[in-house]
């Protein structure tokens, strides 16, 4: 009878220590999962999936998405992989890493209009180029944006994707235990005669790649998926099938609503299509032939430990410059799009070829201030959706069991491998359900579910890395935990949660999707009004909402940048 007790009251005081995880997951599988069945009862009607298919555009529709989506993938992959081998491990790579933050906090559309105007044949590089190269007098009819292969959409999402994947590498770099490894695995495969290239490619890409596989997975979604992208830089003519979804769920037709539902529900099925066919096309080639190649003790050029010393000084000097010529190359794109977002938003009369324009004005900015109220919700939204998903993301990496946080992770990237489109069907139809459409709430939910599932990635590798035996010293010294959080670990893990903050702010700006369709129209932010503006003609306000978009993000990533630094102490040296 006492051992019964006893068994009772243990199994009482296990689901009472577990009662905040269970409440923590609650707080975002209800959303989640209420929007996930509210998506499903969209893609039930039969109708709407015959009108689909007899629809003329779907064809041309699906395989651009299928060209756009898996080549963009495939090189930024590749690119992200290259910059790395020639970075990492390196004196280099923490300087590389820091230049990523401008870059992630750069939003896809702001992007976007920014090389469209950059490469446009009115824009900045045609007239750099016309007096001496070209000997253009007037804009040539070339389809630099809205082109029909969809290279115009290619190239933006390789040059938004390989930083983003480069920041998802850098993650996990930042664990000592891993960095450490590969570095001394990496100076052993040198140390037995393989050439540095061959040793990288060999030692240190084979243990990074399987931990970036979700982010290369939410790349290829988002790729498949995007709308924002497609409504600036094209293509429009056939459109993507994310594009054209999209446009019939803004349809006042209940039909032609239906039938971007099930639309969005293709998508889907065509992503879930090509990630099983991208795993078996990685499973196959680790079983082919030539994969034995791999650790057959081959060292490529390095045949010798006397070659292998005698080029490794000169391979330094070819890997550095490489180096140095790609992150240049990522960088300076960034510059010139920034650039000419900032010249777009305050030129006047600027004839074709002239390299500046004849007169700037400050017309467009005084619109914008005009509209604050765009601004100041951008901000509200942006703030409360981060602080949200930080304060969600450290109370459930610090209540959660291990075996919880690997289930509910698979859960929190719906959201990211789930079609945008889609996602935000279902989200509407959730928030209609609870009253909360067209409403802050609404907004606020779309913005901290969509934030939550970055700033839990750019969180954790630092908070479950962190030493656990402090913890231990500190109770040894009587401290509770609520003081040895407040004291020790948080100030730690200042960098990472100002980062990982900064991260779920940068995510909420750049929602597009959800701010129009879940706020009804009601709510304007920085980045619906640079994406409508985009598709008119009014280019100088375009670009000042653009680059509004983006300096906001920067601002926070360099607060977030300075509050992360070491602290120095009185009598510390500098």
């Amino acid at each position: 009878m006492a051992a019964a007790l006893r068994a009772v009251s243990g199994e009482a005081t296990g689901l009472l220590a577990r009662l905040p995880s269970l409440l923590l997951a609650a707080l975002v599988l209800t959303p989640l999962l209420g929007s996930a069945a509210a998506a499903v009862a969209s893609g039930l009607d039969v109708q709407a999936w015959h009108a689909l298919v007899d629809d003329p555009q779907l064809p041309r529709a699906l395989a651009m998405t299928l060209w756009t989506g898996v080549l963009a993938t495939l090189l930024s992959v590749v690119l992200a992989a290259v910059l790395l081998s020639r970075s990492f491990p390196g004196p280099r790579w923490q300087h590389s890493v820091r230049a990523l933050a401008p870059m992630l906090a750069v939003p896809h559309a702001a992007f976007a209009i920014g090389l469209a105007f950059l490469v446009a044949p009115s824009g900045w590089l045609l007239r750099a180029l016309s007096p001496w190269a070209t000997g253009f007098e007037a804009p040539p009819p070339w389809p630099t944006t809205q082109d029909p292969l969809g290279l115009g959409l290619v190239a933006v999402l390789v040059a938004k994707e390989v930083p983003f994947l480069l920041w998802a590498a850098a993650a996990q770099l930042q664990r000592p235990d891993l960095a450490q490894r590969l570095e001394r695995d990496l100076l052993q495969a040198r140390s037995m005669g393989y050439a540095p290239a061959r040793a990288w490619w060999r030692t240190v890409w084979p243990q990074i790649w399987p931990r970036l596989v979700g982010p290369v997975t939410v790349v290829l979604a988002y790729s498949l998926t995007v709308v924002d992208m497609a409504l600036v830089i094209g293509p429009t003519s056939p459109p993507t099938l994310a594009l054209l979804a999209w446009q019939w769920l803004l349809d006042a037709d209940p039909g032609i609503n239906a039938q971007g539902a099930a639309a969005a529900w293709l998508m889907a099925a065509v992503l879930a299509v090509v990630g099983v066919l991208a795993m078996a096309c990685w499973r196959l080639w680790g079983h082919m032939p030539w994969r034995e190649h791999q650790t057959d003790g081959q060292r490529g050029r390095a045949r010798s430990m006397l070659w292998f010393a005698s080029a490794r000084s000169g391979w330094r000097q070819l890997r550095g410059i490489g180096s140095r010529v790609g992150w240049a190359g990522l960088a300076g794109l960034y510059l010139a799009v920034m650039l000419a977002l900032a010249l777009g938003s305050v030129y006047g009369v600027w004839p074709f070829p002239d390299l500046w324009p004849h007169t700037l004005s400050l017309d467009a900015w005084q619109s914008v201030a005009a509209s604050a109220g765009s601004l100041w919700t951008t901000l509200a939204l942006a703030l409360l959706a981060g602080a949200s998903a930080l304060v969600w993301a450290v109370a459930w990496l610090e209540a959660a069991p291990p075996a919880w946080d690997v289930r509910l992770r698979h859960v929190l990237m719906v959201p990211l491998v789930l079609p945008s489109v889609l996602w935000v069907v279902g989200l509407h139809r959730l928030c209609l359900r609870w009253g909360i459409d067209a409403q802050w709430a609404g907004l606020w939910l779309a913005h901290s579910l969509a934030a939550l599932p970055y700033v839990l990635i750019a969180l954790s590798p630092a908070y479950l890395g962190f030493d656990g035996r402090l913890a231990q010293l500190a109770a040894t010294l009587g401290q509770g935990r609520a003081r040895f959080l407040w004291r020790v670990k948080w100030p730690l893990l200042r960098a990472a949660l100002w980062s990982a903050f900064a991260v779920g702010f940068a995510v909420s700006v750049a929602q597009y999707l959800p701010t129009l369709f879940i706020g009804g129209g009601r709510f304007a932010t920085v980045t619906t009004e640079a994406v409508t503006l985009a598709s008119g003609a009014q280019r100088s306000l375009s670009s000042a909402y653009a680059w509004l978009q983006w300096l906001l993000p920067v601002l926070v990533f360099g607060l977030a940048s300075r509050q992360g630094r070491a602290r120095r102490f009185a009598g510390q040296r500098s």
